[in-house]
């Protein structure tokens, strides 16, 4: 049984390999089967191989603006070199390779033992990405890697570089028609064979050299062979086309959902600037509406200070009057409890005379002397009694703090009694 093998260099595409995305030409029911045997981040695969290196480098740079700030940065600006390359490796076709057949399963299984000797054989190469395909026709690997030389004596002492690390495994180009890429290819599909050979599959080439056939023959089979290579090229370039056809076919896909992506969030950043204006709107009017209630509210103040200012005169007008009334009614109440004082005595002594001048006629004169003198003293008191009801009456037109002037000077009177009571 034998099998052809196809090699040849892939675009790339970590999205399509890890099937970040779906082409049309992939079953997604068997998407899967697919097998992830090495998925690194290339971002942290330049930093395990160069950030020495750059570190270095950067230490004897004099000037700043010559220092390296991001070597992954740098070689994804650079139109020298590819921050890595990609090969494709299919055994045989979808005719006799096809998904879920034996021959499928075999192949696989020669994929899987290629990716693992393939750093050894490689050393500088560093693959970061192996995945082979179960949901196409036919099953294929997909071997991502990162070139890389050491020993450089111009920049970064270990730098990315293909063409020197094809010829650190002895590779050297012999011009366009026998680059170090082909022949680090054909050497690549040698491994494959004798890989294949270990499971009963030889290398089906397209086009075999005779030594023994006459010059027509010979002619003729070199055109063949001529054919056949054309042939091979073409269904290489057809798996290209496929597979660039796909990648086309994603991007499309990707570029319309980026689309409606971009659509959705340019709508929301529309609603989001129309909601802007109209808060920013509501709070020009709520700011109008705060300045005409702060000028009401400072009017406001403004009448109550007024309000309060000529309170607190009338207040000192009450107090002053009530400090005068005060002052009359202490004297008021003086003299009358002098007075009652009086006539309390003078009845006492009434009634003492009374009883003594039983049928003195001399005594009886004064007995009547001290009533007239008890009946001025009573016309006095009735006097006195006259002002205090003028001065109740108008210490009842004030009104402090809720409570008329009278009432506070009641309270006043109350408590002055109350002191007399207590002997004070």
């Amino acid at each position: 049984m034998e099998r052809t093998i196809s090699f040849m260099n892939g675009e790339g595409s970590i999205g399509h390999n890890t099937r970040s995305f779906i082409a049309k030409n992939v079953d997604a029911n068997r998407t899967k089967d697919n097998i992830i045997l090495i998925n690194e981040d290339i971002k942290q695969v330049y930093h395990k191989l160069f950030d020495k290196a750059l570190d270095e480098y950067n230490a004897k740079q004099k000037r700043k603006d010559r220092q390296i700030k991001n070597y992954y940065e740098k070689i994804k600006r650079s139109k020298q070199e590819k921050l890595f390359y990609e090969v494709i490796v299919q055994i045989g076709n979808k005719d006799d390779t096809g998904v879920s057949s034996y021959s499928a399963e075999i192949a696989t299984q020669i994929l899987k033992d290629y990716v693992e000797l393939f750093q050894f054989r490689n050393p500088q190469l560093y693959v970061f990405g192996a995945y082979i395909h179960m949901d196409e026709e036919t099953p294929h690997l997909h071997l991502d890697f990162v070139p890389w030389v050491s020993g450089s004596e111009r920049g970064l002492e270990t730098r990315t570089s293909l063409k020197g690390a094809l010829a650190g495994r002895g590779f050297a180009s012999e011009g366009k028609v026998n680059t170090e890429w082909q022949q680090w290819s054909e050497n690549e599909k040698e491994d494959i064979a004798s890989i294949m050979e270990r499971y009963g599959i030889g290398w089906h080439k397209k086009g075999t050299h005779n030594k023994h056939l006459s010059v027509l023959d010979y002619k003729k089979q070199e055109r063949a062979k001529e054919v056949a290579a054309l042939e091979a090229e073409l269904e290489d370039v057809q798996v290209v086309l496929d597979l660039k056809e796909e990648r086309a076919d994603a991007l499309d896909k990707e570029i319309r959902r980026k689309q409606t992506e971009f659509k959705w969030e340019q709508e929301k950043a529309r609603k989001k600037i129309d909601d802007m204006l109209t808060e920013n709107r509501e709070l020009e009017t709520e700011g109008q509406i705060l300045q005409l209630k702060n000028s009401r509210l400072q009017n406001e103040y403004y009448e109550a200070v007024e309000k309060l200012t000529d309170k607190k005169n009338e207040i000192e007008v009450a107090e002053k009057e009530a400090d005068k009334w005060r002052k009359v009614s202490d004297i008021a109440k003086q003299e009358t409890e002098y007075t009652q004082f009086e006539l309390a005595e003078a009845e006492r002594l009434k009634k003492e005379l009374l009883e003594v001048v039983d049928g003195d006629s001399y005594l009886k004169e004064q007995v009547i002397e001290l009533r007239y003198q008890n009946h001025v003293l009573k016309e006095e008191n009735k006097t006195l009694k006259d002002k205090l009801e003028k001065a109740y009456e108008f210490m009842k037109q004030f009104v402090i703090g809720g409570i008329n002037l009278l009432e506070k000077f009641m309270d006043w009177i109350g408590e002055k009694v109350r002191d007399v009571g207590r002997g004070r």
